[in-house]
């Protein structure tokens, strides 16, 4: 069974899949689809991109102390809020006392992830996100990055001593192994819980849309007023889910940023 590919995919493997299939071929991979070399997935993690990149430039234009816009609230309030979920807010209570220079890297990913899961909103876009490679990427990312600082903080050595515990010599062949799988193991759950969310997410919205299609079908065979009266529950359908896709973006960017803040909090903190 094929990958679906939205209008703008398939543009973008007319004008670049030529390009894409020979890059492939130089590096000995062949791809699933000859036809679309340059999966759906890819083109949206790319798309995503491109938004966030002209967002960010169009804020930072427009930057102003005296008269901030609309567009400034709205980043002001992605880093900090009263809520206390904003990117700031989070790094501040569970990184640590350095927590501004993670800002950059952990709010870079989380808005990726927050303008990834929004594409499911829009009929024509999907969300990379519904794909696990793309939050097997920022997992990796993550990992790697909390690690970094971790070594970064303590050195090499001193790090790597921190996976025993401070428990007896004679405990740590026991206790080094099950800290590093652990360790290793948050990537899993970050990888798994972002993308059975928004999966989950994009696939019962489908299910729901095509159980309440048929009825609406059947009765405007019989009678259009028939029709029109069972279409309404369709209609109202896809706003529920449009509202509940929003509000698990929303909780799922959260997590992704509380998570690395947790974890770069526990590989920088003084008493490793």
């Amino acid at each position: 069974m094929g990958e679906h590919a939205s209008w703008i995919t398939q543009l973008v493997n007319h004008y670049l899949g030529g390009a894409a299939l020979a890059l492939l071929s130089t590096l000995h991979i062949r791809p699933s689809n000859s036809e679309l070399p340059i999966p759906e997935h890819v083109v949206m993690g790319l798309l995503v991109l491109v938004v966030g990149t002209l967002l960010a430039l169009c804020v930072r234009s427009r930057l102003s102390v005296e008269k901030p816009g609309a567009s400034q609230q709205v980043a002001e309030l992605l880093l900090t809020n009263p809520l206390g979920f904003g990117i700031a807010d989070v790094l501040e209570e569970n990184a640590g006392h350095h927590w501004e220079r993670y800002v950059p890297l952990v709010g870079s990913v989380a808005l990726f992830i927050l303008i990834a899961n929004l594409f499911g909103v829009f009929p024509f876009l999907t969300s990379p996100a519904a794909t696990v490679s793309v939050p097997l990427a920022c997992a990796i990312i993550t990992f790697l990055y909390f690690n970094w600082q971790g070594i970064r903080q303590h050195g090499a050595w001193g790090y790597l001593k921190s996976f025993s515990g401070g428990v007896d010599w004679w405990l740590v062949p026991l206790i080094v192994p099950v800290e590093i799988l652990s360790t290793c193991a948050r990537l899993l759950s970050l990888t798994v819980r972002l993308w059975a969310n928004i999966f989950a997410s994009d696939m019962i919205y489908g299910l729901f849309l095509s159980l309440t299609l048929a009825p609406a079908v059947w009765g405007w065979e019989q009678s259009p007023v028939l029709g029109v009266i069972l279409g309404i529950f369709p209609a109202l359908i896809p706003l529920a889910f449009i509202a509940l896709h929003i509000f698990v973006s929303i909780v799922q960017t959260y997590v992704f940023t509380i998570l690395p803040a947790v974890y770069i909090g526990l590989a920088t903190a003084e008493e490793h």
